[in-house]
C-alpha cells in the first residue's frame, strides 16, 4: 500500500508514498518524526510540538504528508492564492483548492507536484523521474502580459487530455522558480510531454512526438 497511517496523540498524519517527490522537508526540518533509513516504525506524531508539526507538513510541496487534528485546532485550508511554481528542470508545484482529474481517476488537494518531463511512472504526479531522465527546462520562463486577476482563490480544475496536456481552468498565478509572475490565468493548457517549445504552456509538440499517457 502506498499510504501510512499513524495516531498521535493530537493529529494523525498521513503519508502516501506514491505522491511523494522527495524533497526532504519533512526528514530535515523533523527529524524526530520523519526518522528515515530505520527498520520498524519511521513517523512519531507526537516528537514534536503540534503547532511545529503542521507547519513542516505544510511545507510539504506534493501533497503526500497530510494531517487530521484531534484537538479541535483548525483543519488545513486552501491558500488564499492559487500558485503554480516552475521548478528548474523539474516538475510543477502547484497550492490551491485542487481537483484533479486524470486517467479516470479524481484527486482532491490543497497541495501537489504534477510531471513534465513526460518520464514519470505515476503520471500525472512526479516521481522524480526528470532527475535520472536529464530532463532540461528552465524555471524562469519569460514574463508574459496579464492583468491582476478579480479573484484569486477558488477550485482550481485540473484536467489530464488523454496523450497531451494539462488543462486548467480557475484562477490561477503561475509563477517562477524564483516567485516572479509568470502569467496570471483562468484557463489554460499546461505541457507534460516534456517537448515543448513554449514551456511550461503546451505547443502541441505532445502529437509530433508521440506521447502517450492517460
Amino acid at each position: 500500500m502506498s499510504k501510512e497511517t499513524v495516531r498521535g496523540t493530537h493529529l494523525t498524519l498521513t503519508f502516501d508514498s506514491s505522491r511523494c517527490v522527495h524533497s526532504r522537508n519533512c526528514v530535515l526540518s523533523a527529524p524526530a518524526v520523519f526518522r528515515a533509513n530505520i527498520e520498524g516504525p519511521w513517523i512519531h506524531p507526537d516528537a514534536m510540538p503540534v503547532e511545529d508539526l503542521i507547519a513542516v507538513a505544510r511545507q510539504c510541496p506534493s501533497g503526500a504528508i497530510e494531517y487530521q487534528r484531534h484537538d479541535g485546532g483548525a483543519e488545513e485550508t486552501a491558500p488564499p492564492v492559487n500558485v503554480l511554481r516552475v521548478r528548474e528542470n523539474g516538475p510543477l508545484a502547484v497550492t490551491a483548492q485542487i481537483e484533479l482529474s486524470a486517467g479516470g481517476q479524481t484527486c482532491s488537494a490543497t497541495r501537489l507536484t504534477l510531471c513534465r518531463c513526460g518520464h514519470s511512472k505515476n503520471k500525472p504526479f512526479c516521481d522524480g523521474a526528470h532527475a535520472t531522465a536529464g530532463f532540461v527546462a528552465t524555471g524562469e520562463p519569460d514574463t508574459r502580459a496579464s492583468e491582476p486577476l478579480a479573484a484569486r482563490d477558488g477550485v482550481l480544475g485540473i484536467s489530464a487530455a488523454p496523450n497531451g496536456p494539462l488543462l486548467v481552468t480557475g484562477n490561477l498565478e503561475i509563477c517562477s522558480g524564483t516567485g516572479r509572475t509568470v502569467d496570471r490565468v483562468s484557463k489554460c493548457a499546461l505541457c507534460r510531454c516534456g517537448e515543448s517549445k513554449n514551456k511550461p504552456f503546451c505547443d502541441g509538440s505532445h502529437r509530433v512526438a508521440g506521447f502517450t499517457a492517460p
